[in-house]
């Protein structure tokens, strides 16, 4: 199937008891089996089946299918958020001693997070993206993990993923992107080496606001051993699934961030118009930054799809159907920031990405708040910088909303 016709269709086994053309919403905390030997197997991993939704939950299978097949994986597991989605992720094979190597371009809440891993004594090795020398000088043999952004949010530098698990490969080390800017329409990382894929859904596949989810999806290909990483030893013997299988039997079951069935469902429905979202948000943020670039040239506007971006090349080579729908551009000021924000009347003070309104937040004092200033220029994040999620309203009535906000901050 083609995009928009798998994020239709793609994954449903089978028709709906009563015909219903979506997954219902099963807003049971737990299932009752025929029989005590039933429910004990479903316990045990030793028969299909539901028993408890913290666990598993039909209405959030039916998402999770849906994204393994956009992502081309063997299997996803939702989770309550896009943090909790990337923590299952790392905990499901790090322990402590453990460390990981990541491109320093990364969303704000994600430092947050690897700082929070120093606890447990896993540590994080901050490099350059795109970097190869450097990617290889941090790698050692803790290195467990190499992770990396799609495109990064909010400096817009885009992975060379096939490089990149080239590398990590090398070093028998898996490579875990997170695609949530790009989504599967414009990118599938795991087509491209990539070996596990997480995606915040509360931005582009919710599309609306509506629930905060993430998900992450295995491709089923890395060759996992017992001795690099000995907390999968019990599963290996599950092959292809043995990253999964162990995810299901303790971390996510035993931290218990799942996903509500009531947010799958809303994901469901977003996830139906995600290509026609994403092409008309791709459109509208190339022709929006496009014309900022041009009228007001000292705002020093930063996005993959212009050629002035140093990016820019990589991403022709790399992504599908657009650049992504984020820009940036710098005020001069963080007083003058402010001032540009505040001016708009139609762009939403939000910090969130992928809404079908356009959004627009000033990452430094939001996103990326408890980053070191280290960080923060690593991450591309200035005193003065604007991030814009491009809606799909007009474009013409983006660029006089801009327009007259521009001009109103000058005159202040």
């Amino acid at each position: 199937m083609k995009f928009q016709t798998a994020v239709l269709h793609a994954g449903n086994k089978e028709l709906e008891k009563y015909g219903a053309t979506l997954p219902p919403v099963y807003q049971s905390g737990a299932f009752e089996q025929k029989s005590a030997e039933g429910l004990a197997k479903i316990f045990d991993n030793k028969a299909p089946g539901y028993c408890y939704t913290r666990v598993a939950n039909p209405t959030t299978a039916a998402f999770e299918m849906r994204i393994t097949k956009l992502e081309g994986g063997m299997a996803s597991v939702a989770c309550a958020s896009g943090m909790a989605a990337i923590t299952n992720a790392f905990l499901n094979i790090l322990q402590s001693g453990d460390e990981i190597v990541t491109s320093a371009s990364l969303y704000g809440g994600t430092i947050d997070l690897f700082r929070d891993l120093e606890a447990f004594g896993i540590q994080t090795n901050f490099v350059e993206n795109n970097n190869w020398g450097a990617f290889e000088q941090a790698i050692n043999e803790h290195t467990k993990l190499i992770f990396a952004e799609t495109i990064g949010n909010p400096g817009l530098d885009v992975t060379d993923i096939e490089r990149l698990a080239e590398l990590a490969h090398a070093h028998g080390i898996p490579l875990i992107v997170d695609n949530t800017t790009a989504t599967s329409y414009l990118i599938r990382p795991l087509d491209m080496g990539a070996d596990i894929v997480v995606n915040s859904s509360s931005k582009y596949i919710n599309g609306n606001g509506s629930a905060i989810s993430g998900i992450l999806t295995d491709s089923g290909r890395f060759k996992w051993t017992r001795e690099k990483y000995p907390l999968l030893r019990d599963y290996l013997k599950y092959g292809p699934m043995a990253y999964i299988s162990r995810m299901r039997a303790t971390i996510f079951r035993n931290f218990g961030a799942c996903l509500s069935p009531q947010n799958a469902f809303l994901n469901l429905i977003g996830l139906e118009t995600l290509g026609l979202r994403m092409e008309r948000q791709c459109k509208n943020a190339l022709g929006l930054a496009a014309w900022i670039q041009e009228h007001y040239p000292e705002a020093a506007v930063n996005f993959p799809g212009l050629k002035s971006s140093p990016w820019h090349q990589i991403a022709e080579k790399q992504l599908k159907n657009g650049y992504g729908g984020i820009f940036t551009l710098r005020a001069g000021s963080r007083e003058r920031a402010f001032s540009l924000i505040n001016n708009l009347k139609l762009a939403l003070k939000v910090s969130n990405i992928g809404d079908t309104k356009t959004l627009v937040i000033h990452p430094a004092s939001t996103i990326s708040l408890h980053s070191t200033q280290k960080q923060k220029e690593e991450a591309g994040v200035y005193d003065d910088l604007i991030r814009v999620s491009v809606g799909i309203e007009d474009l013409g009535d983006l660029i006089e909303d801009f327009r007259q906000a521009i001009e109103m901050m000058e005159k202040q």
